[in-house]
C-alpha cells in the first residue's frame, strides 16, 4: 500500500522550514497536516468518494478501433485507438429529449453496432442511433417483472412474474409457465445460488429454445422472518432448507417456440440431487448439464435432447471422497464444434480440460498449473485461443492468461495485480483495468500480445492527504510448512517502542480470500480508522480459504472450525512474538463465517482474546443450509461427531471475557436462530454477553446504518479492550 509520513516526521519537517525561511509555524502546519479519517467516511466513502478513478462502463465499439466510456455515466464519450482522437458523442439530456425518458444515466448500456446502442430502466428498453440521433422503445415490461434476460438479438424478453416466467415478442406476451403453486418456482437461479448458479434461464442460440431452472420447494420447511413495519407485526416466511432436512427438487424445463411446448429434464439419480451449470451447445441440439448428488462427492456431466428432453449420454463423471464442486459451465471455443473445455481440479488445481465430444474423452489437458483457474472469458483470434482468469504464481493477484488449443499458454496482463480485462476486436486489442498494493488504479490499453498501447487514466491516491498508516502484507508458515498470507495495518504515528493493542478481523471460510494485491489490499477503510485510534488490526487467510487449491481448502472437510483455528492461534503467536504488540489486549471480530470463527475462538480457545463480536454467526452448522453446509460437513446422521465439536452450543460453558453478538432480525443466510439458540445457552448457564439486533436487516448491515453497525462494533472492542 501506500506510506505516509508520521506526525513525528511532519513536525520535524515543519520546524526544519520554519527556521530556514524565517515563516510562521502555523503556515507550515496548515499546509502538511495530514487530515483525520472520520469513522462515518471510512464506512460509506471507501467505494464513492475514497475510490480510485476509473474509466466508467468502458466498452470497444464493435467492428472498429474506437472504445466509449462515461463521464459521470452522463456523457457518452468515444476514442480512436489509431488517432488518439477524443470526442464527446451524447449526453443524457439529449438521449431523454429523444426517447421522451427520465433516465438519470446511460443505464443498461450495450452496443448493437458502431451507430447503435441498447439502453433500459429496468422495465423500458431501448435502442438508440447515433446517426439520426433518434431512438425506440423495444420493451416495456410490467412493474413486477424480475430476472430478466434479453435475447442476443434483442427480438424478445424473458421474466419472471411471481414464480412464473413469460416471454414478451413483437408486443406480445407468451406465458412460459402457470403455476398457481407457489411452492413450483421456475425461471430463477436454484440450489441458493450455489455451484456457481447466478440465473435462471438461459435462451438458445438460434433463440428459438427457452431453457429454464425450476424447484419443488413444497418438502422444503418454512422459516418464518419477523416484517415489524406492519402493524400488528407479520411472519413472512422463507423456504429454508437445514442440513439433514428435506431439500427442494429441481428440474430444467425447456420450452421451444416453434411448438409451443415444454419438455422437462429431471435428475437421473435422486429427486434431490443437483442439476447445475446449464449450457447449450452451438448447434442447439442438446443441453450439457452437470449432475451433481445430494452428498456434492459425485458429479455426471451429461447431455439431453433439447427437442425431447431426453437424456442421451453422460460424458464422463467425477469423484473425490471429500468433495466435487462444479462451478463452471461446459465452453465451446468454436461455433462449428461442439468439441468443449472443462474446468476442473481433479489434480488439486483448477485447470483447462479440451474434450471430444463424441467420445466424451480428453482431447488434451490445456492447462497443468499449480495455481487455481477462475473462469473463461472468451475466445479470441478466430477461436484459436482460450482467454481465463487465475491467480498466477502469486495467490494473491487475479490475472488473466490464454491458452491455444494445443496447450500452448501466455500471460496477457504482465502486471502483478487485481485485474479486470475487456477483449477488443477478436483479440486486437484489451482494456486492461487493474490496482495493487501501491496502484490505486491503472487502465491501459493493450496489443494481442498483452504489451502496452495507451495509458488511458492513473488514479492519484485519494487518501493521500489523509492520516493513514503503513500496511504489511507478508507470510507465516503453518507446521507444515504451508505459507498463510497477512495483513498488518499500523497507524501512522506508529512507534515500534510502544505497545499496541490488536484487532483481529477474520473470515477464514471457504470462497473467500481477505488479503489481495489489490488497493487497500482487501481491507475495509474502518480498519484504518482503527488504528489511527491506537490500534493493530491483523487478518490472516488460514487453510480452508479460496485460491490455494483443493489440498489447502479442503482439509476442513468434516471439522469446521478446527484446523481455521490453528492457523489463527499460529497468527496470534506470531502477533505476540512482535515487541510492540501488546498480548493482554487482543481483540477479535468477523461476520458471518468470521462471526462462526470469532464465537469459535472465544468460547473453544477461551483465554485468546479479551474481547470479541461476532456479527451473523453460524453456532451450530445442523441450522444452517443444505447445499453449503452438507458440502463440507457432511449430512448431520454422517457426521455426528463433527457437527457436535463445531457447534458453539456445547462449548458456552468456556467464555472468558467479553462477546458480543449481533444479527440482523431478517437474516435469510444465516438464520437468527443460530444466535438466538446460543444466547439461549449463556442464559441457562447463568453467563452474562452481549447481544445486539439490527431490525428488518439480512445478512449484513448496509446503507447509512451501518455507521451505527461499525460504531457499535469498534466501541465495544475499544471499550473493553483497555
Amino acid at each position: 500500500m501506500f506510506y505516509l509520513l508520521s506526525h513525528k516526521m511532519n513536525l520535524k519537517l515543519n520546524l526544519v522550514f520554519a527556521f530556514l525561511t524565517l515563516t510562521t509555524l502555523s503556515f507550515s502546519q496548515d499546509k502538511t497536516k495530514k487530515k483525520e479519517l472520520s469513522l462515518k467516511d471510512a464506512v460509506l466513502q471507501q467505494y464513492r468518494g475514497f475510490a480510485p478513478a476509473k474509466l466508467l462502463g468502458f466498452s470497444f465499439v464493435p467492428n472498429s478501433t474506437e472504445y466509449a466510456y462515461f463521464d459521470k455515466y452522463t456523457t457518452l464519450i468515444k476514442g480512436d485507438i489509431k488517432s488518439g482522437k477524443i470526442d464527446t458523442l451524447l449526453k443524457i439530456n439529449v438521449l431523454n429529449e429523444k426517447l421522451g425518458t427520465q433516465l438519470g444515466y446511460f443505464s443498461g448500456f450495450s452496443w448493437k453496432n458502431k451507430e447503435q446502442f441498447y439502453v433500459n430502466d429496468g422495465h423500458n428498453y431501448y435502442l438508440f442511433d447515433l446517426v439520426s440521433v433518434s431512438g425506440k422503445k423495444l420493451f416495456e415490461l410490467d412493474d413486477k417483472a424480475e430476472n430478466m434476460l434479453v435475447a442476443n438479438s434483442y427480438s424478445s424478453i424473458a421474466y419472471t412474474i411471481g414464480n412464473n416466467i413469460e416471454v414478451l415478442k413483437n408486443g406480445s406476451v407468451t406465458k412460459i409457465t402457470d403455476n398457481s403453486d407457489k411452492n413450483i418456482v421456475s425461471g430463477q437461479s436454484i440450489a441458493r445460488n450455489e455451484f456457481g448458479i447466478s440465473k435462471g434461464m438461459f435462451w438458445s442460440n438460434d433463440e428459438n429454445m427457452l431453457a429454464f431452472y425450476q424447484k419443488d420447494e413444497s418438502e422444503v420447511a418454512d422459516y418464518p422472518l419477523l416484517d415489524i413495519e406492519s402493524t400488528p407485526g407479520e411472519l413472512v416466511n422463507l423456504k429454508y432448507p437445514m442440513a439433514g432436512y428435506k431439500s427442494e427438487k429441481p428440474k430444467v424445463g425447456i420450452y421451444n417456440f416453434l411448438t409451443g411446448k415444454i419438455v422437462y429434464i429431471s435428475p437421473k439419480r435422486k429427486v434431490d440431487d443437483y442439476l447445475t451449470n446449464l449450457a447449450w451447445t452451438p448447434d442447439n441440439k442438446y443441453v450439457v448439464i452437470a449432475e451433481l448428488n445430494r452428498e456434492q462427492n459425485h458429479c455426471w456431466l451429461n447431455v439431453y435432447d433439447a427437442s425431447t428432453g431426453e437424456f442421451v449420454r453422460s460424458l464422463f463423471d467425477e469423484q473425490n471422497s471429500k468433495w466435487v464442486e462444479p462451478e463452471n459451465p461446459v465452453y465451446f471455443p468454436s461455433k462449428s464444434s461442439n468439441n468443449f473445455i472443462w474446468i476442473s481440479q481433479r489434480d488439486g488445481f483448477n485447470n483447462l480440460y479440451y474434450y471430444d465430444w463424441e467420445s466424451g474423452k480428453v482431447i488434451r489437458q490445456l492447462t497443468n498449473n499449480q495455481f487455481v483457474a477462475k473462469n473463461i472469458v472468451g475466445a479470441i483470434l478466430k477461436n484459436s485461443e482460450i482467454v481465463f482468469t487465475a491467480t498466477g504464481t502469486s495467490p494473491l493477484d487475479l490475472k488473466y492468461f490464454a491458452v491455444n488449443l494445443k496447450g500452448k499458454q501466455r500471460e496477457i496482463t504482465k502486471n502483478s495485480g487485481t485485474h479486470s480485462l475487456i477483449i477488443g476486436k477478436d483479440g486486437a486489442f484489451f482494456y486492461d483495468e487493474f490496482s495493487s498494493h501501491s496502484i490505486p488504479n491503472k487502465s491501459l490499453l493493450l496489443n494481442p500480445q498483452g504489451n502496452e498501447l495507451k495509458e488511458l487514466l492513473v488514479s492519484t491516491d485519494k487518501l493521500e492527504d489523509y492520516q493513514i498508516g503503513e500496511t504489511v502484507i507478508d507470510k507465516i508458515k503453518t507446521n507444515e510448512g504451508i505459507d498463510l498470507y497477512y495483513r498488518l495495518i499500523k497507524p501512522s504515528h506508529f512507534d515500534p517502542s510502544k505497545k499496541y493493542p490488536v484487532m483481529v478481523y477474520v473470515y477464514g471460510g471457504p470462497h473467500a480470500q481477505m488479503i489481495q494485491n489489490e488497493w487497500l489490499d482487501g481491507s475495509n477503510l474502518w480498519m484504518h480508522w482503527l488504528a489511527e485510534k491506537g490500534y493493530l488490526v491483523y487478518t490472516i487467510d488460514n487453510r480452508g480459504s479460496a485460491n490455494r487449491g483443493f489440498e489447502f481448502e479442503s482439509v476442513i472437510h468434516r471439522q469446521l472450525g478446527t484446523v481455521e483455528m490453528e492457523d489463527q492461534l499460529l497468527g496470534v503467536k506470531f502477533l505476540k512474538s512482535l515487541p510492540y504488540v501488546d498480548s493482554n489486549r487482543l481483540a477479535i471480530h468477523g461476520w458471518s463465517f468470521g462471526g462462526f470463527m470469532t464465537t469459535s475462538m472465544l468460547l473453544r480457545k477461551p483465554g485468546t482474546f479479551k474481547v470479541g463480536v461476532a456479527g451473523g454467526p453460524v453456532t451450530d452448522w445442523k441450522y444452517y443450509e443444505i447445499m453449503y453446509g452438507e458440502r463440507y460437513m457432511d449430512l448431520p446422521e454422517e457426521n455426528p461427531e463433527g457437527y457436535k465439536t463445531a457447534s458453539l452450543l456445547n462449548h458456552a460453558q468456556n467464555l472468558k471475557g467479553d462477546l458480543l453478538l449481533i444479527h440482523g432480525t431478517n437474516d435469510d443466510v444465516v438464520v437468527m436462530q443460530h444466535n438466538f439458540a446460543l444466547v439461549k445457552k449463556f442464559v441457562e448457564l447463568g453467563i452474562q454477553m452481549d447481544f445486539f439486533p439490527y431490525p428488518m436487516h439480512k445478512h449484513n448491515v448496509y446503507g447509512k446504518d451501518r455507521v451505527h453497525l461499525m460504531e457499535k462494533v469498534l466501541n465495544y472492542i475499544i471499550e473493553n479492550n483497555k
